[in-house]
């Protein structure tokens, strides 16, 4: 049940990037059921193309917990995380992670090696808000 919650905050955050012309992704990030950062999407409002969710949102957990030693914490995002997303998770050593929609072209989670062979905890939420967001967005730019 606490996964759905914190899923949908990840999707309100996606909501502000869809809001403001970009892949609707929303990432939350939670430690001891407390939420400690969330980020949304804003590669092309600052025209940098490291601004992606997960990164931003694991940038901001790192300045609030002072260390970059994410262990403790848990990943919710909107979307499977991207190759370069995933390497961020795993340089923070999030083990856990969840997501709602899956990423056919950039997503790195599922055949990723590292996450099979090193106990990650890894679960697909479905919702359906989620999928119809990005689903309009991509029909939108096409």
């Amino acid at each position: 049940m606490e996964n759905k919650k914190y899923i949908k905050i990840a999707y309100k955050e996606a909501l502000k990037a869809y809001k403001k012309g970009d892949i609707p992704v929303g990432c939350v990030i939670v430690k001891n059921d407390k939420v400690i950062a969330k980020a949304y999407n804003k590669k092309e409002k600052n025209k940098i193309a490291t601004y992606h969710a997960e990164i931003l949102a694991i940038n901001k957990a790192c300045k609030k917990l002072k260390t970059w030693h994410l262990d403790d914490c848990i990943l919710y995002s909107t979307m499977e995380p991207c190759i370069m997303c995933s390497g961020a998770i795993i340089q923070s050593r999030i083990k856990k992670i969840y997501y709602s929609v899956s990423n056919k072209n950039f997503g790195n989670i599922e055949n990723n090696k590292i996450f099979k062979n090193n106990k990650y905890e890894i679960k697909k939420i479905e919702n359906k808000q989620i999928f119809y967001l990005i689903q309009k967005f991509f029909q939108n730019i096409r």
